[in-house]
């Protein structure tokens, strides 16, 4: 036998095998990470720009990615034992777990839907899952039935992992919803709440738990990793490796970035990944709003282009986004618009703060105008989200960190993305933020403000951002038009 693979703990199996073949698998799983060229570990040569994945000195091999060892073998004719231990399944069928969905007596507006039920049945039965379900897909409520079967199991301690505190208290908020008793159930865990839990349930940032002791994260039964495309960061993977007896690790997210590493180290800390359903797919069954795309490409003078023509990537960005007449240009265009308006932006200072301040005297009290950033206490934010919420019109300028990922606004009708990006995370789950429907509300329009600064036949880096995000609406099959406005005039 070439190779026997034992399980080592619920985060790794062990791989038995000769160091010649060891180091085959450890040049096999290894991958360059994008843009590690630019990192200042790569510069200083103190790192090659590889992730490796088996470790050939302990043959530690991440749990969730045994499926690719065993194509491994496959395809180069090695012989492989897989102990019975390493892979164990539920048997439970669609039709128990309808059944005991209904005895969670859910409201009427939050019944399952098929895709979610079938998501569930797949994350019990394999216990370690990475499912992909866009916004408004109603993950939350994935979560929750999950979560309440696994109690149901006896399984007494659970811990739920989610980006930011905002998500903390909104995740809290749907299972309250749901028809839970969170108070009974379910712990806060951030800056400023007790750290003692009886609860069973902790909802917590990653911020607020990575440092924590060993013995912490050994009472789990149960991880989730909710936004779980944010779990490549090396805090996040502490915590799930320090899970060693962790039996059901299950990821939810909107989206990948697109990249074979990313999706390797999410598989390797959760399990295969499992796409419940689309985002074209719910669009076109009336479960998210319609969606138009507006792309606005700025034109600049000739001087001003010949002046950015010498600048590198920040340079550019701190200038367009520093534009007097650009920044006016997007204040009136928030103002002109019907219906509550989210404009997405990405530094604080030279931007964020100079297009509220901008905004807000422009509105001249007409309607509510909110900044949120990373500054801004979690009940602030939370408060500026019921607003919008609850308004029929109202403008929020919120930071890509704390507004792209999560935030459920129902009633948002138009978003702005003030500054460029080319992030396939980044842009798909800004777009996630108004796909929800609410009453009255069927569809959305995202502007997607682009810089035409070339000189000649050489794009700048901003517009080549644009061509990248143009060619992520075709992949969804998202509609877009495009306008050019001279920014100058």
């Amino acid at each position: 036998m070439d190779l026997v693979i034992t399980k080592h703990s619920e985060v790794y199996v062990k791989v038995e095998c000769d160091d010649g073949l060891a180091k085959e698998l450890a040049e096999y799983f290894s991958f360059y990470v994008p843009g590690f060229q630019f990192t200042p570990q790569f510069r200083r040569k103190l790192w090659d720009g590889k992730i490796r994945l088996f470790d050939q000195r302990t043959h530690l091999f991440y749990h969730g990615l045994v499926p690719y060892l065993e194509k491994f073998c496959e395809d180069r004719g090695y012989t492989y034992h897989l102990d019975t231990l390493v892979v164990l399944t539920e048997n439970w069928s669609l039709q128990e777990a309808t059944q005991f969905i209904a005895s969670l007596q859910l409201p009427p507006q939050f019944q399952i839907r098929d895709y979610q039920l079938r998501a569930i049945v797949q994350a019990i039965r394999h216990r370690r899952q990475l499912i992909i379900s866009p916004t408004g897909s109603g993950k939350s409520l994935i979560l929750y039935c999950l979560v309440r079967y696994m109690l149901h199991r006896d399984l007494h301690r659970i811990l739920i992992v989610v980006p930011t505190t905002n998500l903390v208290e909104q995740l809290t908020s749907d299972f309250q919803l749901y028809g839970w008793d969170v108070e009974t159930h379910v712990h806060k865990q951030y800056a400023g709440k007790d750290k003692t839990c009886v609860k069973p349930v902790t909802i917590t940032t990653w911020q607020s738990i990575y440092q924590f002791p060993k013995s912490y994260f050994e009472q789990f039964d149960a991880v989730f990793g909710d936004e779980c495309h944010l779990f490549k960061a090396k805090s996040l993977q502490t915590i799930m490796t320090g899970l060693t007896r962790t039996l059901f690790r299950i990821g939810t997210t909107g989206t990948l970035d697109g990249t074979k590493t990313h999706r390797l180290v999410l598989e390797g800390v959760f399990g295969p990944v499992y796409e419940a359903t689309n985002t074209k797919d719910l669009i076109e069954s009336e479960t998210l709003a319609d969606i138009t795309i507006k792309s606005l490409i700025l034109k600049y003078d000739a001087d001003t282009c010949q002046q950015v023509k010498s600048m590198d990537y920040q340079q550019e960005l701190d200038f367009v986004v520093q534009h007097q007449k650009r920044n006016r240009f997007i204040a009136n265009l928030a103002l002109s618009l019907k219906g509550n308006t989210l404009i997405l932006y990405q530094f604080v200072d030279k931007h964020g703060e100079v297009l509220y301040s901008l905004i807000t005297t422009l509105a001249n009290h007409s309607c509510p105008v909110s900044l949120v950033h990373g500054g801004v206490e979690t009940e602030d934010r939370e408060a500026i989200r019921r607003v919008m919420v609850e308004s029929s019109r109202s403008i929020v300028l919120g930071s890509y960190g704390t507004f792209s990922t999560g935030i459920n606004i129902p009633n948002l009708d138009n978003i702005i993305f003030a500054s460029p990006s080319k992030s396939r995370i980044r842009v798909l789950q800004s777009i996630g933020r108004g796909l929800r429907r609410s009453e009255g509300k069927t569809s959305m329009t995202l502007y997607d403000i682009a810089d035409d600064l070339r000189t000649g036949k050489t794009m700048n880096y901003l517009l080549e951002h644009y061509v990248e995000r143009t060619k992520l609406y075709d992949e969804q099959q998202f509609p877009y038009h495009q306008y050019y406005i001279d920014v100058t005039s």
